[in-house]
């Protein structure tokens, strides 16, 4: 059994229990802080997404799911969380930057234009790494929340926090200035899981990779005339190599391939215009090599 702790709630506590069932997990959040799987030894505890480095470090839970921001400024307090957890998995979900934020009527003059300037941010760490290789000195405030409300308040010049749409940046009369740090969910491991648990784990990774890889690809079937078949397959990559089969109708074959979701519409065009007919396009619900 492995303990996994997750945001209680929010974004990336959806994102997070939705690949844990697409990796076949079945289990019920109903409102409490722990809830087991039923069908997978490991158990969910819920809690404050800056709490979970900590909790992961000193053994209360095994694993957890956090932004790889907070791990890093989690770190950076902490010297038993850097050396008691390690990065097991890099999710590619909840992706975000972290950006810095000014008065939507300000010119923005470059970081420099900071400089003895007060900025008010939950990620104190990571924006003094920033400043300080950029040469810059200014007054930093770390509050805990509402960040955004800094400016208008009078508690600061400008912002450091994290942006999705810009959305609440806007509502708030600023804008994005600069972005200084990108960050996406990342599984973290301590360093206390006895070999037992590590077979858990090493499970778990196997079905996150499944599911990454099936996200990252599309399945196609289309039909090929003979004269251009070695064509065709020359721009398919394939996990091995396409499948091709004969078609009833004499020089014609039916190649069925899986693409990449970054180059689909590239390979798409140069498949149509060597011959390529009935593209029919499949997701892939799990991909296992």
């Amino acid at each position: 059994m492995i303990k996994l702790a997750i945001q209680k709630s929010g974004r990336l506590t959806d994102d997070s229990l939705e690949l844990m069932r697409e990796c076949g997990l079945d289990f019920n959040k109903s409102g409490t802080l722990k809830s087991p799987a039923f069908n997978f030894p490991l158990e969910f505890l819920f809690l404050r997404d800056d709490d979970i480095p900590a909790y992961v470090a000193d053994g209360v839970a095994d694993i957890g799911i956090v932004g790889e921001n907070v791990l890093v400024e989690a770190e950076a307090h902490s010297a038993h969380i850097k050396t008691h957890v390690d990065i097991a998995e890099r999710l590619g979900f909840s992706r975000c930057r972290l950006s810095l934020a000014i008065p939507k009527e300000q010119v923005y003059g470059g970081v420099q234009s900071l400089q003895g300037k007060r900025i008010a941010t939950s990620f104190p760490h990571i924006l003094q790494t920033y400043l300080a290789d950029k040469g810059v000195v200014a007054d930093i405030h770390e509050i805990s929340g509402s960040v955004e409300i800094a400016p208008s308040i009078g508690l600061a010049d400008a912002i450091c926090d994290i942006v999705s749409s810009g959305s609440t940046l806007m509502s708030n009369g600023l804008k994005e200035a600069e972005i200084i740090y990108r960050s996406e969910a990342v599984m973290i491991q301590g360093k206390h899981l006895t070999s037992e648990q590590i077979k858990v784990l090493d499970d778990l990774r196997f079905r996150i990779h499944a599911v990454s890889r099936a996200k990252k690809t599309k399945y196609i079937v289309l039909n090929a005339p003979t004269s251009s078949l070695d064509r065709i397959l020359a721009i398919l990559p394939g996990i091995k190599s396409p499948t091709v089969t004969p078609l009833a109708d004499k020089g014609w074959s039916a190649v069925h391939s899986v693409v990449p979701e970054d180059t689909f519409w590239e390979i798409i065009g140069r498949l149509r215009s060597e011959g390529a007919q009935g593209i029919l396009v499949l997701p892939i619900e799990k991909m296992i090599v």
